[in-house]
């Protein structure tokens, strides 16, 4: 699908898929990539993606995981990426199904490098939000489009998420993907990660806990999602892998 405007030609691409044994359960390791034909645009994104089992008889268990090297790699204190990562891959293996989105969006999107730079300025006293709007940043830069244009070509309509950012829950609700239910992210926080923790919940609105009232229906959308595109009813699947995007 072509169109002009404001549209960017979109095409997601499954590069690999692999079978992938873990000390959680033997996953499907699919690799993706995302290309934009518009000038100005990023060439391309990618993302990994981890599925297990029978991701459609029911809605599966959903992670959409944001890379963090100092918490993933080396399992740093000051966050608690790593924690709630491992979080998924064990709960998905729990319930034997599921699906754990990986794309490279490090520092909620601002890479590396300028995470280290934002850590020094933690270092001094700043905050995470703070770190980076002095570094010439947005609070969070992260883009939900890849994970979402996935689960349509896994052609998964509805799904449980396993999240406590608002963001991510606007992106998948407003996407014609159903959330059927929001599973809790919280992991124990260290102290070094205490404060961290408090700024994403006072400022970034992270929720905490199961909090009943966030549960999702792709019929019920609240007042900031009405005003980007109408969820679908439950049930119905997007097919395709050309789309046109607002860019």
């Amino acid at each position: 699908m072509q169109r002009r405007g404001t549209y960017a030609l979109t095409e997601l691409r499954k590069i690999a898929e692999v079978s992938f044994p873990t000390r959680w359960a033997p996953f499907r390791l699919l690799a993706f990539e995302l290309r934009e034909e518009r000038r100005g645009h990023k060439p391309s994104e990618t993302a990994l993606v981890l599925v297990l089992g029978d991701i459609h008889s029911r809605s599966p268990l959903v992670r959409i995981h944001s890379q963090c090297a100092t918490g993933d790699i080396f399992h740093s204190l000051r966050c608690d990426c790593h924690d709630q990562l491992h979080l998924a891959l064990h709960s998905i293996a729990e319930e034997g199904a599921g699906i754990l989105l990986y794309e490279y969006q490090e520092g909620r999107g601002i890479g590396l490098m300028e995470k280290l730079r934002a850590y020094e300025l933690q270092d001094t006293g700043l905050d995470t939000i703070e770190a980076n709007l002095h570094l010439g940043h947005e609070a969070d830069l992260r883009d939900y489009r890849l994970p979402v244009e996935i689960l349509r070509f896994l052609k998964v309509s509805s799904v449980r998420l396993m999240t406590n950012n608002p963001e991510k829950i606007k992106a998948v609700a407003s996407s014609h993907v159903c959330i059927a239910e929001r599973i809790s992210a919280d992991v124990l926080v260290s102290p070094h990660a205490a404060r961290y923790s408090a700024t994403k919940r006072d400022k970034m609105g992270h929720l905490t806990g199961s909090n009943p009232s966030v549960q999702i229906s792709c019929n019920l959308a609240n007042e900031e999602t009405k005003e980007t595109s109408a969820p679908a009813p439950c049930g119905e699947k997007t097919e395709g892998v050309t789309l046109g995007l607002h860019s």
